[in-house]
């Protein structure tokens, strides 16, 4: 029995998705999906799959050393999928799809609008063979809207949504100006958000019967998150800018620099205040009228800082954050990935797992986040191999028989 035909368990387990989005916001969605326990099909093109399984180095390695082709990029956004290769250019493939889609209680698919009517695969053609179906369609901007039919990335979206005007060292100190984030917050965030709706949509539907479609997009979402600094805005009447590490309604909540790195301190209150000078041995600061309280500390922030910083740098990030964390104020060290797999709690966490790959050997995953008592989330197989497993979804979901996929294959359908 290969690990793809174990007993599947898992919060939904009882779920089949048909995964036609590839690189990220979609893929990301499916892979949630997955880890609690949904049998998710990831439909790719066949010879080529995923463009994301091209985006090396680094790619996935024997255990002697030699390298496949798969990319660490693909594997870290398609974890517990099956995959089948189906040429959706082709009208046997496009007949496929349907059949498949007939079977599935979720969609999802990220391609431009109105991409995927032409091949008689968008919502308002399937919804009649499955009324039950859950369409979520990701894309850059929605369904409607003037900017529909333009193509969505990321980092043109956090520019647009407003993230970078936000993100990065203020424009008047060294190395100023916008700043993107570390990773594709936008698709991330979407990829967010369209699991939340499907799940909402599984609800609904047990309640009505009835599926719907999910219109998602990245500037939406991107909008969305931006949280207390768009309503800093919509109340206050001021953008906000970009002012570094700092947080713009408390201080000291920012970056500080200590003798060997860098550490973050998150004091939310005058007591904490207090503490912290205490342990910095110059109490005094906390009674210069300047700095009483926090409306005190905001205005005076480039008076405060600087001072800050002189006495942060004297110490290592562990002479800091020991005394601090004991004390309990607020802080802890900016560490390089090597520092956060080996922190003591992300170990007991458990947030790294050997994942079975199908070339033989395990390969290390972050584990999921959701920790869950009841239906715990189920790592069945990593990232898989390119239409992998296409005989086996096609005879399972659709009762084929291998002379007929034979078939398929010889038509180049699949």
């Amino acid at each position: 029995m290969s690990v793809s035909q174990m007993p599947r368990e898992g919060a939904l387990k009882h779920l089949r998705v048909l995964d036609l989005s590839r690189v990220l916001a979609g893929p990301w969605s499916g892979q949630i999906l997955a880890d609690l326990g949904a049998d998710v099909v990831k439909v790719e093109r066949p010879g080529a799959g995923d463009d994301t399984r091209a985006w090396g180095p680094p790619f996935v390695t024997y255990p002697d050393g030699r390298e496949t082709r798969e990319a660490a990029y693909y594997l870290s956004t398609n974890r517990g999928k099956r995959s089948i290769t189906v040429d959706m250019g082709h009208p046997e493939g496009q007949a496929l799809i349907r059949r498949l889609a007939g079977e599935a209680d979720i969609l999802i698919e990220n391609y431009k609008v109105g991409g995927l009517r032409k091949f008689g695969l968008d919502y308002e053609q399937l919804q009649p063979l499955n009324p039950k179906l859950i369409y979520c369609s990701i894309t850059g901007y929605g369904q409607t809207g003037p900017y529909a039919d333009h193509a969505g990335y990321d980092l043109i979206v956090e520019g647009m949504g407003g993230f970078m005007s936000i993100t990065g060292e203020r424009d008047d100190k060294p190395g100023g100006g916008p700043q993107k984030a570390g990773v594709a917050v936008a698709d991330l965030m979407t990829g967010m958000y369209s699991t939340v709706g499907i799940l909402a949509a599984i609800i609904s539907r047990g309640l009505t019967g009835q599926g719907q479609h999910l219109d998602m997009c990245l500037l939406d979402c991107q909008v969305a998150w931006l949280a207390n600094q768009s309503l800093n805005y919509l109340i206050g009447g001021k953008a906000p800018v970009r002012v570094g590490n700092a947080h713009p309604n408390i201080v000291p909540y920012g970056v500080y620099p200590a003798s060997d790195g860098h550490i973050v301190l998150g004091i939310g209150n005058e007591g904490q205040f207090r503490k912290f000078l205490e342990i910095a041995g110059q109490p005094e600061i906390a009674d210069d009228p300047r700095f009483l309280t926090n409306r005190d500390r905001v205005a005076h922030r480039t008076v405060l800082e600087p001072l800050l910083e002189s006495i942060t740098k004297s110490r290592t990030m562990d002479e800091w954050i020991g005394p601090l964390d004991a004390a309990g104020v607020p802080a802890g060290p900016i560490n390089p990935l090597d520092r956060v797999f080996a922190d003591p709690q992300v170990k007991a966490r458990d947030m790294v797992v050997q994942v079975m790959h199908s070339l033989g050997f395990p390969v290390p995953n972050v584990a999921s986040p959701i920790k869950m008592s009841g239906t715990p989330v189920q790592y069945r197989n990593a990232a898989p191999l390119l239409g992998e497993h296409t005989d086996e979804v096609l005879a399972e979901w659709l009762g084929m028989r291998e002379s007929e996929i034979a078939a398929l294959r010889a038509s180049g359908a699949v």
